[in-house]
Order: C-alpha cells, then sequence, then structure tokens
C-alpha cells in the first residue's frame, strides 16, 4: 500500500477537523459574541439519561433552510473543562423555522461519567458544500449544566 494516499487521507481529516475547530465558537467567546438569531437555536434539557454505558441527551431545536445538511451534535463532561464525550452522529435537523425535539445517544466509555452534575454542549452545525470538502458552518450553540440520571 502506497504511503501517498493515507497521507493525503491524514491531511484532508485534519484539515476537516480544523475546519471545525475554527467554526465553533468556545465558551469564553461565546459570552461575548451577538446571540443567535431568533429564527435559529439549539437548547438542552435539564436532565440526562445514563443506562448500560451510554448517554442519552436531548433539548430542542429551531432552524432556517440551509444549501447543506444541518445536524444536532452534542457533547457532555463532568464539568466545562474537563474532557468531553461526544453524542454520536448526531441528529439530523428538520429547518423549516418550526421547534423541533432532538435526542442523541452515545456509548462513552466505563467510568467516564456518573450519575449527578455534567455539562452539556449542544451545537446545530450545516455541512455546507465548498469544493470538495463540506464546511462546517455554526447556527446556534447551547450550554447548560444538567443532571445525569441512572436508568
Amino acid at each position: 500500500m502506497s504511503v501517498r494516499p493515507v497521507l493525503g487521507a491524514a491531511a484532508g481529516s485534519a484539515l476537516l477537523l480544523l475546519g471545525f475547530a475554527a467554526a465553533a465558537p468556545s465558551p469564553a467567546s461565546a459570552a461575548h459574541s451577538a446571540p443567535s438569531a431568533p429564527s435559529e437555536s439549539v437548547t438542552v434539557d435539564a436532565e440526562g439519561r445514563m443506562a448500560d454505558g451510554a448517554v442519552t441527551l436531548s433539548g430542542t431545536y429551531r432552524c432556517r433552510g440551509g444549501d447543506g445538511p444541518v445536524f444536532v451534535s452534542s457533547s457532555v463532561g463532568r464539568s466545562s473543562s474537563d474532557p468531553h464525550y461526544s453524542g454520536g452522529d448526531g441528529t439530523r435537523a428538520v429547518c423549516d423555522g418550526e421547534e423541533h425535539r432532538w435526542e442523541n445517544t452515545e456509548t462513552v466509555p466505563k467510568n467516564a461519567l456518573e450519575a449527578g452534575r455534567a455539562h452539556v454542549e449542544a451545537t446545530l452545525v450545516e455541512l455546507r458544500p465548498g469544493g470538495v470538502l463540506l464546511l462546517p458552518a455554526v447556527h446556534a450553540v447551547g450550554h447548560r449544566d444538567i443532571t445525569l440520571v441512572e436508568d
């Protein structure tokens, strides 16, 4: 197997991840940035569920149309500064201006989280065509301290 295709794939992946990092506001900058347009928002429910090593997070979202697919992604950690675990592939969003529910379930490493207080970040992100790659465009971000409950 040639090294060139592997290096190309790795470079493409790195560029995609850098695009996500550049597009998503940090919690510190989000506090000082202008709020999302009222027509686009994402919220997190006050309670998440844990069962058999999986965490389920949920909330609501509202968005208007876009040029590419839109998803609600989520991550959870013990606090806003601890490592966060992704909520799977995310929920495909329907961007019709109406409020909808979202729910993401992801398996987390053993003992990574426990019942009690946790911090969740939910992001409403569109994957816009940008030449060869799909580029992320953040529509809304929501943060919330929640309670994880063992089912």
